[in-house]
């Protein structure tokens, strides 16, 4: 199967030689990794095209990070779509090995465990998933989104990210996937990638409030009740983890 990697960037020259080190050290061949630039005005593109495995370069202004997301699975030609963040890497040279043997005939997305580093490259927290059961979305549960690898024929029947969103349009996507429209999707327990604390949700109380608007208005706009206290009450049991 073949497997495309988009990576988004904007001045990204500090961290994204590790990431793109990162995919090009894979030992699983058949990759196509497609990098969507928003007009970087640093060293980014020049870092990028030193890695001839890089496939397509796209540098343009965009509307956001889901319409970035969105660029690159309209260039994607693999079977497997995964999104690498431009301060991400692999967990290891046969993170995507892993997940290709984690898809059996009739699954449609595979996710695994996620470690937080910091730049001294040491482990400060650990998000680790479970198999999903429908309703846990509810209980203020979702996949790490760096580890989510779905295939392109689910985005091309249901529909991409839903780039109104600001910082909630990976969840809003997974639990359309996954909630609505019970796609068969496998976890896999063991770590894939590793991320640095930072990004629009991890980045103060104001993201926080954000992200919890908009993750109410992905249960509306997808016609799903959710009990507000429930989830609030779940959500900083969540947070309670990560301290």
């Amino acid at each position: 199967m073949k497997v495309s990697i988009i990576t988004i960037s904007l001045n990204s020259a500090k961290t994204i030689d590790e990431t793109l080190s990162s995919v090009s050290n894979q030992t699983y061949g058949n990759i196509q990794h497609i990098i969507i630039d928003g007009g970087s005005s640093d060293k980014t593109l020049h870092i990028c095209k030193k890695y001839s495995h890089i496939s397509k370069i796209i540098s343009e202004k965009d509307k956001g990070v889901y319409d970035a997301f969105n660029k690159g699975i309209k260039h994607s030609t693999g079977d497997i779509i995964g999104f690498l963040n431009s301060d991400d890497t692999f967990d290891n040279n046969n993170s995507i090995e892993q997940i290709v043997n984690g898809f059996e005939k009739n699954t449609d997305a595979v996710f695994g465990n996620l470690k937080f580093y910091n730049e001294n490259d040491k482990i400060v927290r650990r998000w680790v998933s479970k198999s999903f059961k429908k309703g846990m979305f509810k209980i203020a549960w979702m996949p790490p989104h760096p580890t989510f690898y779905c295939r392109k024929k689910v985005y091309d029947k249901y529909g991409y990210y839903n780039d109104s969103f600001k910082i909630a349009g990976d969840f809003e996507l997974m639990l359309r996937f996954m909630e609505c429209y019970s796609i068969n999707t496998r976890f896999l327990n063991q770590s894939l990638i590793r991320m640095k604390p930072g990004g629009l949700s991890n980045s103060g109380l104001m993201s926080k409030i954000q992200i919890l608007k908009e993750e109410f208005e992905a249960f509306k706009i997808n016609k799903l009740n959710v009990n507000r206290f429930t989830y609030l009450f779940n959500k900083v049991l969540k947070i309670k983890e990560f301290l």
